[in-house]
């Protein structure tokens, strides 16, 4: 019996631990920075726990449509994914604040507004079993049109690119029709006249070629939305303390290196926007008057609806 115990106890510490894989789906196609970011988080996580976790992305919502990709976390179809913060503003406005208009238009604003709403949303996703790794923003929202827009009255009766709530409302609020269009399905939205007009970043302006179906870009700067990624808590806690370490040592990077190539895309691809033939133009005094003047009616409606959660974030954020 003694022998027997020595004999399992040396199978046990030379068997190797198992490797988990992962499957992590993101919304975003490859030439994305953010997707370039995230597969440079998952090949760092693979180097540092010597593939024992090893994950898989399949991006441009290949492997799960991205209006699923949270609640697929959620209930451990995937162990992890990315998604756009701000599409989970109908379960609590908290998440959504960095999508209300001129409320934090600059990369400083995004920051100090983020470490406001990291706390809240951790508690928030939590709630459901969630927790978020990083989070990276989008460059700063500009307007596509065909055509100068000059004044807020420009954009009425236009059919309206949203993906989110908030810019719903927005277009709604400038007189124009809101059509819910993924970025991966923009081409064929304005190709087939589906939409007309969208505010997005120049980021997405570029992977989806929008010098093909659209002449003017102003970068109005309306908001600085954000990405996230968040794991699945039971599937985090069932790792090992040192593949844990790896993976938040890993995000932590994430995050940074996804912060400067935001701001590094921010200029690149408005510059390739230009070169392209679009025309970019600043905003006139009278369209960031009206655009302004639609954030501040939409900031009352939000506060007017907003959590304990969600005004606390802004009250942190404004002072």
């Amino acid at each position: 019996m003694k022998y027997a115990l020595i004999f399992a106890a040396a199978i046990a510490t030379a068997t190797p631990t198992l490797a988990e894989n992962w499957d992590m789906p993101t919304p975003y196609g490859d030439a994305t920075f953010h997707t370039q970011n995230i597969t440079q988080f998952t090949d760092e996580v693979r180097e540092a726990t010597g593939g024992t976790l090893d994950i898989t992305v399949h991006s441009a919502g290949s492997l799960i449509p991205h209006a699923e990709i949270k609640g697929a976390v959620r209930s451990r179809q995937v162990p992890m994914g990315e998604f756009f913060l701000s599409r989970l503003s109908n379960e609590d406005l908290a998440y959504g604040i960095d999508s209300q208009p001129f409320v934090a238009t600059s990369y400083e604003d995004a920051q100090a507004l983020w470490d406001a709403q990291r706390p809240k949303v951790t508690e928030l996703l939590g709630e459901q079993g969630l927790m978020p790794l990083f989070s990276v923003p989008w460059p700063a929202q500009g307007l596509y049109t065909n055509g100068e827009i000059k004044t807020v009255d420009d954009l009425n009766g236009l059919r309206f690119r949203a993906y989110n709530a908030a810019l719903e409302e927005f277009a709604t609020l400038a007189g124009a029709a809101p059509v819910q269009v993924e970025a991966a399905d923009i081409p064929q939205a304005f190709s087939t006249g589906q939409v007309e007009a969208m505010i997005t970043s120049p980021s997405t302006g570029v992977n989806s070629t929008a010098w093909d179906f659209v002449s003017h870009y102003s970068p109005i700067n309306a908001w600085v939305p954000k990405n996230i990624v968040v794991v699945n808590k039971r599937a985090f806690d069932g790792l090992s303390d040192e593949t844990k370490a790896a993976v938040l040592a890993a995000a932590e990077t994430a995050q940074k290196r996804g912060w400067e190539m935001s701001a590094a895309e921010a200029q690149s691809k408005t510059e390739e926007l230009a070169a392209n033939g679009i025309v970019v133009y600043q905003p006139s005094a009278e369209l960031v008057e009206g655009l302004q003047g639609i954030g501040a009616t939409m900031l009352d409606n939000w506060k007017a609806n907003a959590s304990d959660s969600a005004l606390s974030i802004l009250s942190s954020f404004q002072n």
